[in-house]
């Protein structure tokens, strides 16, 4: 299956403000944006990228090019390998690399049957079949409502419960099931355990604390003019994107209004950047996208 790297050429025109920088791709997945990027800066320039799987790793390491350093490493911890006002652009892509989708055995996929994993580095912690075959009702509802937005979660939650009293789950398809079979809206276009996955998943790896965390490092880390460019695929993540930069005024004396520009920290450069139509139409999965761009002031 061929990935498609979404709002390509979009995010890196944004990104590379100058040809001789530092840049850094925190998501390298298969390394689309990273190929792009590379293309872009002059050969004085240095890009390093960040992930967690093993995989990509090893598809990182095939990249000739002296610019380019891979790490295998959460996105959270970029502040270990750089210093304060050193990087001139940080891009994220936020979406799950559809190889996790496309590979049975990653355990992502309602529509493939594997093993229950969900987990983006597979040589830490534990998989999501651990979890589900312990967690209390109430703990799976509340994943549930709160990272899938799931209206259903009440129910899901105790069938998952009652299921679990007489089988093992530790399969995809297994749990993709219980869902589909007790869920009322059959009718809808998505398949009934789209939010449910999505919710599982993001609890699994903490997406949302890294996500946060993250972007709290790229603040410090980025110069003068320096920008970040974040692509999104649902409203937690974008939400959390949107009221980060929000609050980009500095601590400031009360007799100042909050709005005097002395104080701002970032503008926004681009806001709600979404895939053009032709793209959706080769990439369906890039219909959710919405990528948001922040200069350093």
């Amino acid at each position: 299956m061929l990935h498609f790297p979404v709002l390509l050429e979009e995010s890196v025109d944004f990104l590379v403000n100058k040809k001789e920088g530092n840049y850094i791709d925190c998501t390298y997945g298969r390394g689309g944006h990273t190929q792009k990027i590379l293309e872009t800066i002059s050969s004085k320039s240095k890009l390093t990228s960040f992930d967690k799987d093993s995989d990509a790793i090893e598809h990182a390491n095939n990249i000739q090019n002296t610019n380019f350093k891979i790490i295998q490493d959460s996105f959270s911890n970029i502040n270990k390998y750089f210093s304060k006002d050193s990087v001139d652009g940080i891009l994220y892509d936020l979406g799950t690399c559809s190889t996790h989708f496309d590979d049975a055995s990653r355990g992502f996929s309602f529509r493939h049957n594997g093993p229950l994993d969900m987990r983006f580095d597979t040589k830490k912690g534990k998989p999501l079949a651990d979890w589900i075959n312990k967690a209390t009702e109430n703990d799976i509802k509340e994943v549930l409502y709160k990272y899938g937005d799931e209206k259903h979660a009440k129910l899901i939650s105790r069938n998952i419960v009652e299921y679990r009293n007489q089988n093992t789950l530790d399969s995809t398809l297994q749990l993709a099931k219980l869902i589909q079979d007790i869920y009322p809206d059959k009718k809808n276009k998505i398949h009934p355990a789209t939010k449910s996955f999505q919710a599982f998943r993001i609890h699994l790896n903490d997406e949302l604390t890294e996500l946060s965390n993250s972007l709290i490092h790229a603040k410090s880390l980025l110069k003068k003019n320096g920008i970040v460019v974040v692509i999104s695929f649902h409203s937690l993540e974008d939400n959390i994107v949107k009221n980060f930069f929000k609050a980009e005024i500095k601590n400031y004396p009360k007799d100042i209004p909050i709005n005097n520009e002395e104080f701002k920290e970032f503008e926004c450069i681009a806001k709600k950047v979404r895939p053009s139509a032709k793209e959706i139409e080769l990439n369906n999965r890039s219909r959710s996208a919405i990528m948001r761009v922040f200069k350093k002031l």
